[in-house]
């Protein structure tokens, strides 16, 4: 050195450089680079989000949302990478066996964390022990809609329309084992109907479906027929979570409709691969709270029929629990199975 004052800490990473540049040439695995995996440097790379659906999805639009805000709060860009397949499975997977250092996140939502694990028979992630909660950001709704050239204006409607075509009405989801094919399983078990399951690729394909005709009706998270229920392209019938949504406030549970002991919500939240720092975790959930505590994004959740919703780690990994919990009594009701 020249012998001027070196910035703090400037020996010790060059120190650590040269170390690794003595294991590359004697080939050696490298040691990892403390300081730069340090929680107190993160984040100081872009961070990837895993979203388990298609562009244009539920998830992925909410995604989208949080995505430019997260990157603002955290200094850094965040990319989203869409994994969609086998009803969030495999980029739920991606997620599992990501390195846990922050900088891959999964979108966690009910489909692939409290659905699917019961639902197929094969499932390469353990949805509750090899993920760590961050934060919760938004609970939706599922909406059921009809093509509105069906003679149905409510759940009585709907049901009395059934019952009359057994096995012979068309309900669209968005794959074997989603969200929607949970929702339209539970309704029709629970009213005593039957229809004939038309599975597609994606919640936007299975509502387009409904939107022309190909199919007669599904009952999927709410941002992604809200849009076209608005235009009257679609027939709002129902909404399956507790309460009337902000989104749709004229538009009945399937509870109020004669179901009280029906529910289908849906809830979206962060989640890091298990054994991701303490220290990580916190910051991440510090940027969850600053972005949903923002007006701007509470009117643009609420704008896509969710409610904006951020929680600490620990009551995000309680109610995830809850709802692995009574999701698998659901799924044994209504029999659902994705193989």
């Amino acid at each position: 050195m020249d012998g001027k004052p070196q910035p703090a800490g400037l020996g010790q990473r060059l120190k650590t450089l040269h170390n690794l540049a003595c294991a590359l040439v004697l080939g050696a695995a490298p040691a990892a680079l403390v300081w730069a995996q340090s929680p107190a440097d993160y984040p100081n790379r872009p961070i990837r989000i895993i979203v388990p659906q298609s562009p244009g999805s539920a998830a992925d639009t909410l995604a989208r949302v949080m995505a430019p805000r997260l990157s603002e709060a955290l200094g850094q860009a965040l990319v989203i990478d869409n994994r969609a397949g086998a009803g969030g499975l495999m980029g739920a997977d991606a997620a599992a066996k990501a390195q846990p250092d922050g900088y891959t996140v999964l979108l966690g939502a009910s489909a692939w964390i409290t659905i699917a694990p019961h639902t197929y028979k094969k499932v390469a992630y353990d949805a509750i022990q090899d993920f760590a909660p961050v934060s919760l950001f938004a609970i939706g709704q599922s909406l059921l809609v009809v093509n509105p050239s069906l003679p149905i204006h409510n759940l009585p409607d709907w049901v009395a329309w059934m019952k009359t075509r057994p096995q012979q009405s068309h309900m669209a989801s968005a794959g074997l084992g989603s969200a929607s094919h949970f929702a339209g399983l539970l309704l029709t078990t629970m009213t005593g109907t039957s229809a004939t399951h038309v599975p597609y690729k994606g919640a936007g394909p299975s509502v387009l479906s409904v939107i022309t005709g190909e199919s007669d009706w599904t009952f999927t998270p709410m941002q992604g027929p809200l849009a076209q229920a608005r235009a009257g392209k679609l027939r709002a019938i129902a909404v399956g979570g507790s309460a009337r949504s902000l989104s749709l406030p004229d538009v009945p549970t399937v509870a109020e409709s004669g179901y009280p002991d029906f529910f289908a919500g849906t809830w979206y939240g962060l989640m890091v691969p298990k054994g991701t720092p303490a220290a990580v975790i916190d910051k991440l959930n510090a940027a969850v709270h600053r972005v949903v505590a923002s007006p701007e994004v509470k009117e643009s959740i609420v704008h896509q029929g969710a409610e904006p919703k951020a929680t600490s780690a620990a009551e995000m990994g309680k109610f995830v629990r809850a709802e692995y919990e009574r999701a698998g009594r659901m799924v044994r009701l209504a029999g659902v199975t994705a193989e």
